[in-house]
């Protein structure tokens, strides 16, 4: 047998002697981003989607969207308004909270002219005919920088009017 190479110790260096712990905190290490991979994999970190609903006499609105997300995720909103009584010139005025480090990437269908109101962002729909509904969606991506919880606000008006208000809160995960 050969002789251990000078400054080698057999049982401290081979047979791990008074470090055996050693090889599964290694092993433990590895093992936690392979756990986060797997949860996220799973869909436990975002875009759990839910709806919010909110009804007066005149219209009901629905708002379906998660309410936690991943930061650099792409996910949609979709509004629903529902009118009982003809709205002569809605409009959804969302919070600077649902804009704030999310990019817009596109509003479906188009509404006619998009201004701020004091900061939100408000979206005339024009008329909305009595016992008919009105569908918009939304895409955001979210800043992967984008981190925390958030309370995310909608308004529904009929000219400046305010009808109702819907808030959620949405959680951004790194």
């Amino acid at each position: 047998m050969a002789e251990t190479p000078q400054g080698i110790q057999v049982g401290r260096h081979r047979d791990l002697r008074g470090r055996e712990w050693q090889g599964w905190t290694r092993r433990a290490l590895l093992l936690i981003p392979a756990v986060i991979v797997v949860l996220a994999l799973a869909n436990v970190f975002g875009q759990h989607p839910q709806t919010s609903t909110a009804s007066v006499p005149a219209a009901s609105l629905s708002v379906f969207a998660p309410t936690s997300i991943r930061g650099g995720l792409i996910w949609e909103a979709r509004f629903d308004i529902h009118a009982v009584r003809t709205l002569r010139d809605a409009r959804l005025v969302l919070d600077s909270d649902w804009l704030e480090s999310n990019t817009v990437n596109t509003i479906e269908p188009s509404p006619p002219q998009e201004t701020s109101r004091n900061g939100a962002l408000e979206l005339e729909l024009g008329r909305v005919p009595a016992g008919r509904r009105h569908l918009l969606f939304m895409q955001f991506q979210t800043n992967p920088t984008n981190v925390g919880r958030r309370t995310v606000s909608v308004s529904l008006l009929d000219g400046n009017h305010t009808l109702l208000r819907i808030s959620r809160t949405l959680t951004i995960f790194p």
